[in-house]
């Protein structure tokens, strides 16, 4: 494991950001973690840290596919679903129904920063772009992104760079330009593969070995995010 690295000028200019949403714009991926653990602990399948940080930044459907083998039956998967959405409720504050969705410290002076700099935003988020916006609405962040893309909005999502070409496509901006800052390791794969600068702020996943050489950064939250730009 590495933790943040020193703070330097960034090796290009900034023509544009592009932002993952949960864990690193939104403070979702805790709470869904707990409603998670909890859900399968009641149903005598508990997860482990290990299983659990694999389905951190998959596509919907490739975490749908291991929890579906983590149960192994039909029956299990579905009473997983109905446990897992009242825990959300609960540990979740809400989760399930939209509620309980809080910025990310620094969430909002960054992007209000980068925004008075004139610099064109998006959000490349593995959850679908509806329901996407609909967190970013009750963040009262939804009006500050250009362009949203979702899980759903590509074929390919997250390790592969489709999310980040889309984005830089929508903004206008050539991918090498573009900062893509990221909290999940397949995130930042996806963010390097599409050629941006990757800056990751480790949320409950750590900095791996495998993963720090592909990023340009390593910030220890939004805040020092905010320190490498000019």
């Amino acid at each position: 494991m590495t933790g943040p690295t020193p703070l330097s000028p960034l090796p290009r200019p900034v023509r544009a950001v592009v932002f993952d949403m949960d864990g690193l714009l939104l403070d979702t991926e805790r709470p869904v973690k707990a409603a998670a653990m909890r859900a399968a602990e009641r149903l005598g399948r508990p997860m482990d840290d290990a299983f659990y940080a694999g389905l951190i930044g998959q596509p919907f459907a490739t975490t749908k596919l291991r929890l579906a083998e983590h149960f192994r039956t039909p029956a299990l998967m579905e009473a997983f679903t109905a446990e897992f959405r009242t825990a959300l409720a609960t540990v979740g504050g809400g989760l399930a129904e939209g509620g309980g969705i809080r910025q990310m410290p620094g969430a909002a002076e960054l992007v209000g920063r980068l925004q008075e700099a004139g610099l064109p935003l998006a959000v490349c988020t593995s959850t679908a772009r509806e329901r996407a916006l609909k967190h970013l609405a009750l963040a009262g962040l939804a009006d500050r992104f250009r362009a949203v893309v979702g899980g759903d909005c590509v074929t390919r999502g997250k390790p592969f760079p489709d999310p980040y070409l889309k984005a830089a496509g929508l903004l206008g901006v050539e991918p090498a330009d573009c900062l893509a800052l990221e909290d999940s390791h397949n995130g930042i794969r996806a963010a390097h593969a599409a050629g941006m600068m990757a800056v990751m702020v480790p949320d409950l996943l750590p900095c791996t070995e495998e993963i720090r050489p592909l990023c340009t950064h390593v910030a220890a939250d939004l805040h020092a995010v905010g320190a490498l730009l000019p």
